[in-house]
């Protein structure tokens, strides 16, 4: 008799400092290979979001940037470089708050602090933006591991964010590909027999945070994370599936 599902996060350290121009999918095959790791089918592989940005150029030089009068207005009561106040308004589609931090809808639709500027793991007076296109991003790496390694994996891009409700961080999905983000349990049977209404479970992010919490987010230089046996659902999809919508969002 089998027993229940059991799920394997293994970290990927040791990938080189990412700079603009790189492959990050022939990266993670090198990566894999220096460990003596083999994908099987059904693997999911978790990237973090700034090495992708530094991938894709998505950084911006703060020494470059004037900021307007806006932004340093804004600087003081945020506790920030009026710098960087200036690359989340440029980077923001809306401002929803602005308190102690910018509450931010971004153009993907993901609402998040700051609009995902970032200026962790990445070198001085250098802030890193959220990729333009991250389930395309996924894609790309999917491909390449498909091409180089013969098998078929999900990839997630991933990105810490907070919560409107609970403190802290955690790892959310900012970008699919090969996996359907949501399962959709609605219909099927609780251990009582009564029918699921309303269940809905977020797998993109639930992996995700599985992932990220074995990244890190200070110097450890693991951005890369091979997460085995997951429950998902395979197929198309888009992180842009897990966005609430304006309807439903209440702390909007």
């Amino acid at each position: 008799m089998s027993g229940p599902p059991r799920m394997e996060v293994i970290p990927l350290p040791g990938l080189p400092l990412v700079k603009r121009g790189d492959d990050v999918g022939e990266l993670v095959v090198r990566a894999l290979r220096s460990h003596g790791l083999s994908l099987q089918p059904g693997d999911v592989l978790v990237v973090a979001q700034s090495i992708v940005s530094k991938a894709e150029g998505a950084v911006v030089d703060l020494r470059k940037i004037r900021p307007s009068e806006v932004a340093k207005r804004l600087a003081p009561r945020l506790g920030k470089d009026a710098r960087e106040v200036e690359v989340v308004l440029r980077e923001a589609g809306e401002i929803l708050r602005a308190s102690h931090v910018l509450i931010t809808r971004t153009e993907h639709g993901f609402v998040c602090a700051n609009a995902g500027v970032d200026h962790s793991n990445v070198e001085k007076d250098r802030v890193t933006l959220l990729p333009r296109d991250p389930d395309g991003s996924a894609e790309k790496i999917r491909r390449t591991l498909r091409e180089k390694l013969g098998v078929e994996v999900a990839v997630i891009i991933s990105d810490t964010q907070g919560r409107a409700f609970r403190t802290g961080c955690l790892g959310v999905a900012i970008g699919v590909a090969g996996m359907r983000p949501l399962l959709d349990l609605r219909g099927r049977k609780d251990l009582y027999g009564k029918e699921l209404r309303a269940t809905v479970l977020a797998q993109a992010d639930a992996i995700a945070a599985a992932a990220v919490s074995v990244m890190g987010e200070a110097g450890e230089g693991t951005p890369v994370v091979l997460v085995r046996g997951a429950v998902y659902e395979k197929g198309r999809g888009s992180a842009r599936e897990l966005v609430r919508s304006r309807e439903k969002d209440l702390f909007s």
